[in-house]
């Protein structure tokens, strides 16, 4: 997409904003432009949920019974008031009328813009098969899904999680904590759990873990379809291989799709989210999407470092003052799942170009394994211990030629820097010894 031009802050300070959706990325937004003495005068966020933005990263442990609903909210409506920013809740945008510069909310409210920013992030990808639409079916996106969730896991019975990444082993591991005589097995399309993040080895100890733990780990599970009872409610779930599982509950939590119908019934340039340029804007110069629901240069995303990074470009144009653009650039994955830690970045798997260096400590469920090409980190997997993880991505970022000490890269950055002044020290007893020799 071509750029559009920059305004100058006064052109944006007497403006009324409206942005739609009121989640983690539309939140933060808000609060970076609120420190800004050049904001917008007007500002009015519209969510579709009930609740002020809460922190979704937190529902799992909510789930789970680990903390209260209190811990999730990001901020309370009474600081909304005391920010100058109106906020409605309870509402979904509708429709979008880019002629007239309008949204009419469910409800028949409409509101005038002068600038707009959708921000309505994204839903559970549901799988195309049969039975999909059957009574106990649920998603594991907000508060309401946890609220449903939660009552499965009381009523106990039979649960079948689609989805081998972080969500669904989040949500199985909440629903065995949270369960009372509840059997909850997980379905992995793929070979193995976390594919995208974890080789083989960190993937099968993750597995062997989680299953100590009761869970029933179903790998190279292509899912056929779903059987309901005379109610039309789930009973069973079928596989491509002939195997079938009962089913009293079916969680899906394999992928996300972009909420991005609004956009582009709107008339904005789509592919599987709204197209933005670097500064978040639009196809229409006067829209701008962020988050989960914008595409930039074929990316969507669905992780928070990325979209912070949105959020700070996009603040800063809303209040005149962008110099530079958002660009996509390498990110490592911090995740814990349920007490065990993880940290990946780089390639999955090593190519015939990558030396490989591999550390297991079994007794202690540590493990490490870092790619190298040419004497640099390309890629780190880390299970356990992964303390060192930002240490090995600042090297990867540097592209630090690590070579002489690549016998101590496995144990972190003080065994290096202690290699590194050794041999600092040899070489320099090598000097004085070839300076005395020489006199």
């Amino acid at each position: 997409m071509e750029t559009t031009s920059r305004c100058s802050p006064n052109d944006y300070q007497n403006v009324h904003l409206v942005i739609i959706g009121n989640g983690m990325a539309s939140h933060r937004l808000i609060e970076a432009l609120v420190k800004q003495p050049t904001r917008p005068q007007r500002i009015t966020v519209i969510g579709a949920e009930s609740a002020p933005a809460y922190n979704r990263i937190l529902l799992s442990p909510l789930l789970a019974g680990e903390i209260q609903h209190d811990a999730l909210t990001l901020r309370d409506e009474a600081w909304y008031v005391e920010q100058g920013v109106d906020l409605i809740l309870g509402e979904n945008v509708e429709v979008l009328d880019r002629d007239n510069k309008t949204v009419t909310t469910e409800v028949g409210r409409m509101l005038q813009y002068d600038h707009l920013v959708i921000a309505t992030g994204s839903r559970p990808a549901m799988p195309d098969v049969p039975g999909i639409e059957l009574s106990g079916v649920h998603g594991f996106r907000d508060l309401h899904d946890v609220e449903a969730l939660a009552d499965i896991a009381q009523r106990g019975g039979d649960t079948v999680v689609i989805g081998g990444g972080l969500l669904g082993l989040e949500a199985a591991e909440g629903l065995r904590k949270r369960g009372n005589d509840i059997k909850v097995s997980v379905l992995q399309r793929g070979e193995r759990l976390m594919n995208r993040q974890l080789d083989a080895t960190a993937s099968l100890l993750l597995e062997e873990e989680l299953a100590q733990r009761g869970l029933n780990i179903i790998t190279s599970a292509q899912l056929a379809r779903l059987e309901g009872d005379a109610q039309g409610r789930v009973a069973k779930v079928h596989l491509n291989d002939g195997r079938q599982l009962n089913a009293t509950s079916v969680i899906v939590a394999a992928g996300i799709t972009p909420n991005a119908e609004l956009g582009q019934k709107a008339g904005l340039a789509t592919e599987r989210a709204i197209l933005v340029d670097e500064f978040l804007t639009s196809f229409d110069p006067s829209i701008s999407a962020l988050g989960e629901c914008c595409q930039f240069e074929g990316t969507t995303y669905g992780l928070v470092e990325p979209i912070w990074r949105q959020v700070e470009v996009l603040a800063a144009t809303l209040c005149g003052t962008a110099t530079q653009g958002y660009s996509d650039t390498p990110s490592a994955t911090k995740l814990k799942i349920s007490g065990v830690a993880l940290y990946a970045f780089g390639p999955t798997e090593a190519s015939a170009e990558h030396e490989v260096l591999i550390y297991h400590d079994a007794e202690q469920g540590d493990y490490r394994r870092l790619l190298l090409r040419d004497g640099q980190i390309e890629g780190a997997v880390l299970y356990g211990d992964t303390s060192q993880g930002p240490w090995y991505f600042e090297q990867a970022l540097a592209s630090n030629n690590l070579n002489d000490c690549r016998q101590a890269l496995l144990f972190g950055a003080a065994d290096v820097e202690v290699l590194q002044a050794s041999m600092a020290d040899q070489q320099n007893d090598s000097s004085y010894l070839s300076t005395s020799e020489a006199a």
